[in-house]
């Protein structure tokens, strides 16, 4: 179950009309929009993964929907960059195909890039760096645009806070 500030309480496949919505509320600004999907994980007793589907309008603002999971701990940096990397894939799939299969998404669609936020950075002593190109590579193998710190606000804010 997936939930807005805006929507509440959501399933995935109703996520496409609400973003339709906003699609077509903000056509009227000619401005870039975009789905950005980003997970971020914290270390608790489980792991707790959050990932976030956010909609972006540039200069006129967006929407957000996240879903909550638990997993076991998972200590290992790579792996948890996986877990949440296979995530926001995962969400990816499912909002394109509910998309692919109804006409009336085409239109946004067709002019609403989806691409995945990932949150590694390239800092010199971070644990993450050297996972970038292979993370990279396989999100761009998918098909999707691909972002890291600092570019990856969807993952390293939004995600993030919610997952604190």
């Amino acid at each position: 179950m997936y939930k807005s500030p805006t929507y509440g309480k959501l399933s995935i496949e109703q996520i496409p009309d609400k973003i339709l919505m906003f699609y077509n509320d903000h056509l009227k600004f000619e401005s870039q929009m975009q789905i950005i999907i980003g997970t971020d994980s914290q270390n608790f007793d489980k792991t707790k993964v959050v990932s976030v589907v956010a909609v972006i309008c540039e200069g006129h603002g967006g929407i957000f929907f996240y879903e909550v999971t638990h997993q076991p701990l998972i200590r290992d940096v790579r792996t948890k960059l996986h877990v949440e990397t296979n995530d926001s894939l995962r969400v990816a799939e499912s909002l394109v195909e509910t998309m692919e299969n109804d006409r009336k998404y085409e239109e946004m669609y067709l002019n609403c890039p989806i691409a995945i936020h990932v949150d590694a950075g390239n800092s010199k002593n971070g644990k993450t760096r050297e996972l970038i190109p292979e993370l990279v590579g396989w999100i761009k193998a998918c098909g999707y645009d691909c972002s890291v710190k600092p570019d990856s606000f969807v993952a390293s804010t939004i995600a993030d806070r919610l997952s604190k």
